[in-house]
């Protein structure tokens, strides 16, 4: 069987779907006699007969029948090859693989939505991850684009910023803190805070949101998830560093406040990052390119963010 064709196996398929020469032949656009052919020649490698004639109709033989399933698991597999190819040659049909940290989760899904309305036929492959999680993907390849606050500095990456992304502190609107203005960082400092996990990207950020030196920093509570530490600052359990984008609801609805401190919002940006030997499939390009064109317009209008002061000048 080493020398059979996939040719040969799709009219052996053909004629032994329909069980008609005929028939296969008019499907496939061929004449008769070249079916004919190629079933005869699939036989000739196949050392077996694989069709018998009654009066004026065909069966398959047990060896046709066996061969018939094997061909049409071929034909499938070169099928998805095809199809997996395919997505490589344009954008359309594309499957993309995206991961974010966490705080992207409250935006990126409408990103992603907005860049499949314009390229019909995409597959969307989108996972949130902790920093840890995020960097182990992008140095296995297991994702073709990430999204992160703070690009990885042991890789060899493509670290390009797409949009602001602003940090601020936040508390409950019956804090004492609440309606004072130009907080300085050292009053801020004894007050307990409710603070994500010392790997993520958030406790790297507020690192320099306070100069690198967290050792005065009055730690109440360490949780590893934003929404539960929105909860907890929304109970009254202590004031938070957190990202903006986290938090634009509460801040709307008034269950959170923003605390003007000195120096703050920190004003960081969202990173498009990927392996600089990767090869982008053009889906993944495609979205890069959404990022850098769209992305701050898109994330503004998502998740908007008024700061303390800029609030203040608007009313």
């Amino acid at each position: 069987m080493k020398h059979a064709t996939l040719r040969q196996m799709k009219v052996f398929e053909a004629v032994a779907r329909l069980l008609s020469f005929s028939r296969a032949a008019e499907e496939l656009h061929l004449t008769q006699p070249a079916v004919s052919t190629q079933v005869r020649k699939l036989e000739e490698h196949a050392d077996n007969a694989l069709f018998e004639q009654f009066g004026k109709k065909i069966y398959l033989t047990p060896a046709g029948t066996e061969l018939l399933q094997i061909s049409r698991a071929i034909i499938q597999q070169f099928e998805a090859a095809e199809h997996a190819m395919m997505q490589f040659k344009g954008v359309s049909g594309g499957k993309l693989n995206v991961g974010v940290i966490s705080a992207g989760d409250y935006f990126f899904p409408r990103l992603l939505v907005e860049f499949a309305s314009r390229h019909q036929g995409v597959t969307l492959n989108f996972t949130v991850h902790n920093r840890a999680e995020l960097l182990t993907h992008i140095a296995e390849n297991l994702t073709d684009l990430a999204i992160m606050v703070r690009p990885p500095t042991d890789l060899d990456t493509v670290n390009q910023p797409f949009a602001p992304h602003p940090y601020v502190i936040v508390a409950a609107p019956g804090h004492p803190l609440a309606r004072e203005r130009d907080i300085p960082r050292a009053r801020l400092m004894r007050e307990p805070f409710v603070v994500r996990e010392k790997a993520s990207d958030t406790w790297h950020s507020m690192e320099d949101g306070f100069g690198g030196d967290l050792s005065g920093i009055n730690v109440a509570m360490e949780i590893r998830s934003t929404e539960t530490i929105k909860q907890a600052v929304i109970a009254g359990m202590g004031v938070s560093f957190v990202s903006a984008h986290t938090v634009s609801q509460e801040l709307r609805a008034g269950s959170l406040c923003v605390l003007d401190v000195q120096g703050f919002p920190l004003m960081l940006n969202w990173y498009v990052v990927h392996r600089r030997s990767k090869r982008l499939p053009p889906v993944a390009q495609a979205f890069k390119e959404f990022l850098l064109s769209d992305g701050p317009a898109l994330i503004a209008q998502i998740v908007p963010f008024e700061g303390p002061k800029e609030k203040e000048r608007g009313e």
